[in-house]
C-alpha cells in the first residue's frame, strides 16, 4: 500500500483512507469540464458493467471456475424511489479490496498522478490517453448526479469476499466487509434531490435505448416486486455475418436509429480488420431529413465502441459532405479521450474515415449502377450534399465525378458526366455548363445560343454549391469544364470565322469605345461577342468573377460580396448593334444613343440573373422608346 493510501482509521474491518492528492483535482476536472450532459453517468456505469462482463466472459476461458454454477452475464437497474437511491448491478468478475482501492481510491489508471504525467507527457491536452474500458473517470461521472456512491462488489471464485466502497467525494473514502451473495458489483447513488428523475421508469429507458440498446448483455429494469424487464435489444446486428440477417431486420434497425417510417435506399454491412478493426453498416435514406442544410445538426452515422453509444457528432469518421448517410460504426479497440465525447487518436480515426468514406462511396456507385432509378431519387434529395465533397475535398474528386447528374440542353432526363463526354462533338473543347437560379430558366439563356448552334450539349446547374463544385473538379476524363458565362469561353473558329470577328470588331470601334465610355463605371471592357446569335448583348464574368445568382445569394445570408466588374458582349449581327452603329456614324451626339446603351446593358443584367438597381428607370425608358417605334422615331431614326 503506498504511503498516500495508508488506513488512518481502522475499527471492526472499517478503513477509511484519503484520495490520493491529485483525485480531487479529477473529480473537478470530470465534474465540471469533461461531461457537457449530466444524464451520460448512465451510460459510463452500464459500460462499465459491460467491460467487467466482458473480462469475467474472457478469463472463464482458462479459469471455468470464476463462474461456478451462475452462467449469468447481465446488467440490471433497480431505481427506489423511496430511499431516493439509483443502484446499478452486473454479474460481472468484481473486485478485491487491491483493486477497489487501485480503481477507485486512488483513480491510478484514470485520474491519479500517472493521469496528470501522462497528459502533461503528451503535450495534446489528454489526447493520446487511452481509457475505454477501465473504472476511474467513467465511473467518477457518478458524482454528476449523486452526492453519495457506495459500491458493493464480490470478486469471481471461490473464496472471495464481499466488500462496501463508500464515499462523498469529499477528501476520504471507507472500504468495509459486507454481504453479497453473488459474485459481480453493485453501485448505489444517492441523488441528489433535483436529479431524482432519474428514478422514473420512462427515463430509465429512454437513456438507454438512446445510448445502451446495443450492449451485447441484456440489461434489465428491476420493479419493487422482484420483477425484471429487459429494456435493451442486447444484439449489435451489424457484428453478425450479412446472411444471418434479413432484409427486414436491416430495415428494422434503421428504422430504429432514425426514427423514419419508410425503408431506405440501399445499405452496406462490412467489417475492416487490419490494423483497425471495426464493424459498419450504413444505409442510404429515401427522403432527406428537414435539417439537412443546417449545419449545426448532428451527423447522421453513430460511433459505438464496444457496443456502447458514444456519440452521433463524428466529422471525424464521416466527411460533411457524406451527411445524409445513416448508420453505425462499432469500434472494439478505437482510443477515445476521458470524456468519451472527443475523440482523441487522430491517425486511427483517419485510416476509419479512410474507410468508411470509400464504403459509402462503392454503396452510391453499386446503386447507380444497378438500380439507376433508385439512384435518381438519392441524387435527387442528396446530390446537392454530395457535390460540396468536390469543393471541399479534392483527394475524393475521382470518385465523386462519376456520381454527377447534371440537366441537359438536350433533354428533360438528368445526364452523367460519362453520358456527356460519350457525345462530345469532334473538336469539341471541353464540358460546357452553364450556372443560374433553375434549368428552365436556363434552357433560353443568351449563353447557350453559339453552343446550340454549333451543336454542343451544355450542362444547366442550378444548386449554389455548383460553382464552387465545377471549380473544384475543373476536368473530367481530361475534358476541361468550361463555362458559358466567362471570358475564356473557348469556341473552336475557322479561318473564315475568326477575320469574320475581326472586321466586325474593327467595323463597331466607335460603338464599344461609346458603351464602355457610358459604362465606365459599371463594366471593364466591351468587345464584339462569338458567343451569341440571336440576343443583342450579354455580360460575361472575367477570371475570378462571381455569377449574379450567386451573388444574390450570399447577399441574402449576410455576406460581404466583391462585385467583380463584367465584360459586355455585343452581338455584331444583331438589328440593334447595327442601328446603334449606323446612329453614331449619322449623329454622335444623339440622347438615343445612351439611352439604348443603358436599356441593353440592364437587359444584359437581367439575362445574367442580376437585380437591376433602379427598375423604375428602366420601365421609363422602355415605354419611351415603345411609343417612339410606334410613331416611326425608333432607333435607327433621328
Amino acid at each position: 500500500m503506498t504511503e498516500t493510501n495508508r488506513p488512518t482509521e481502522q475499527t471492526e474491518g472499517k478503513k477509511s483512507l484519503p484520495f490520493q492528492a491529485e483525485v480531487a483535482q479529477v473529480l473537478k476536472l470530470v465534474i465540471h469540464s469533461l461531461y457537457s450532459h449530466k444524464e451520460i453517468f448512465l451510460r459510463e456505469l452500464v459500460s462499465n458493467a459491460s467491460d467487467a462482463l466482458d473480462k469475467l466472459r474472457f478469463r472463464n476461458l482458462t479459469e471455468p471456475e470464476l463462474m461456478g454454477n451462475d452462467p449469468r452475464l447481465e446488467v440490471s437497474i433497480f431505481p427506489d424511489k423511496e430511499k431516493g437511491v439509483l443502484i446499478i448491478r452486473d454479474t460481472g468478475i468484481g473486485m478485491t479490496e487491491a483493486e477497489l482501492i487501485e480503481n477507485l481510491g486512488t483513480v491510478a489508471h484514470s485520474g491519479s498522478r500517472a493521469f496528470l504525467e501522462q497528459i502533461a507527457k503528451s503535450g495534446k491536452g489528454g489526447k493520446d490517453v487511452n481509457l475505454i474500458g477501465q473504472f476511474g473517470v467513467g465511473f467518477y461521472s457518478a458524482y454528476l448526479v449523486a452526492d453519495k456512491v457506495e459500491v458493493i462488489t464480490r470478486a469471481a471464485g471461490p473464496g472471495q469476499r464481499a466488500l462496501l466502497w463508500s464515499s462523498d467525494a469529499q477528501s476520504t473514502f471507507t472500504i468495509e466487509p459486507t454481504t453479497r451473495a453473488e459474485r459481480g458489483t453493485e453501485i448505489v447513488l444517492h441523488l441528489r434531490e433535483e436529479h431524482k428523475d432519474f428514478l422514473e421508469d420512462w427515463r430509465i429507458r429512454d437513456l438507454v435505448s438512446r445510448y445502451s440498446d446495443y450492449v451485447a448483455y441484456p440489461i434489465k429494469l428491476e420493479q419493487k416486486e422482484g420483477e425484471a424487464q429487459q429494456i435493451n435489444r442486447a444484439n449489435a446486428l451489424w457484428q453478425r455475418n450479412k446472411s444471418d440477417i434479413t432484409d427486414a431486420q436491416y430495415d428494422e434497425l434503421y428504422k430504429h436509429l432514425t426514427h423514419d417510417f419508410e425503408p431506405p435506399l440501399a445499405r452496406t454491412h462490412f467489417k475492416v480488420e487490419g490494423t483497425q478493426e471495426f464493424a459498419g453498416l450504413l444505409y442510404i435514406p429515401r427522403r432527406p431529413p428537414f435539417d439537412l442544410y443546417d449545419g449545426r445538426r448532428p451527423r447522421g452515422v453513430r460511433l459505438f465502441v464496444k457496443r456502447v453509444f458514444i456519440m452521433d457528432d463524428v466529422e471525424e469518421v464521416l466527411p460533411p459532405w457524406l451527411r445524409f448517410m445513416r448508420g453505425v460504426i462499432d469500434s472494439d479497440d478505437l482510443p477515445l479521450n476521458v470524456s468519451r465525447e472527443l475523440l482523441q487518436d487522430s491517425s486511427i480515426l483517419h485510416a476509419i474515415k479512410k474507410q468508411v468514406t470509400k464504403k459509402t462511396l462503392d454503396l452510391l456507385e453499386e446503386l447507380a449502377k444497378e438500380k439507376p432509378d433508385d439512384y435518381q431519387v438519392a441524387w435527387k434529395n442528396f446530390g446537392q450534399v454530395l457535390k460540396e465533397g468536390l469543393a471541399l475535398d479534392s483527394e475524393y474528386k475521382e470518385r465523386i465525378a462519376p456520381l454527377l447528374r447534371y440537366s441537359s440542353s438536350h433533354g428533360e432526363s438528368l445526364v452523367s458526366l460519362s453520358d456527356y463526354v460519350g457525345r462530345m462533338k469532334e473538336g469539341q473543347e471541353g464540358i460546357y455548363y452553364l450556372f443560374g437560379e433553375s434549368a428552365a430558366s436556363l434552357q433560353s439563356s443568351p449563353y447557350l445560343e453559339s453552343l446550340a448552334a454549333r451543336g454542343y450539349e451544355v450542362l444547366l446547374m442550378s444548386d449554389p454549391v455548383d460553382e464552387w463544385a465545377a471549380e473544384g473538379l475543373r476536368e473530367f476524363q481530361g475534358k476541361p469544364l468550361l463555362s458559358a458565362m466567362r471570358t475564356d469561353l473557348k469556341l473552336p473558329l475557322d479561318d473564315e470565322q475568326k477575320k469574320t470577328k475581326e472586321e466586325a470588331a474593327t467595323r463597331l470601334q466607335p460603338l464599344t469605345l461609346r458603351m464602355l465610355k457610358v459604362l465606365s463605371d459599371r463594366v471593364r471592357e466591351v468587345k464584339v461577342s462569338d458567343r451569341l446569335t440571336s440576343s443583342p448583348s450579354c455580360l460575361v464574368l472575367p477570371d475570378g468573377g462571381t455569377p449574379a445568382f450567386m451573388e444574390r445569394l450570399l447577399k441574402e445570408r449576410g455576406r460581404d460580396i466583391h462585385h467583380a466588374k463584367r465584360i459586355f458582349e455585343i452581338n455584331p449581327e444583331h438589328a440593334i448593334t447595327k442601328s446603334l452603329a449606323s446612329l453614331l456614324a449619322e449623329d454622335a451626339e444623339s440622347p438615343k444613343i445612351d439611352e439604348w446603351i443603358e436599356i441593353l446593358y440592364d437587359q444584359a443584367l437581367l439575362t445574367e440573373g442580376a437585380t437591376i438597381d433602379d427598375p423604375n428607370r428602366l420601365a421609363r425608358r422602355i415605354a419611351t422608346l415603345l411609343t417612339e417605334v410606334a410613331t416611326g422615331g425608333g432607333v435607327g431614326k433621328r
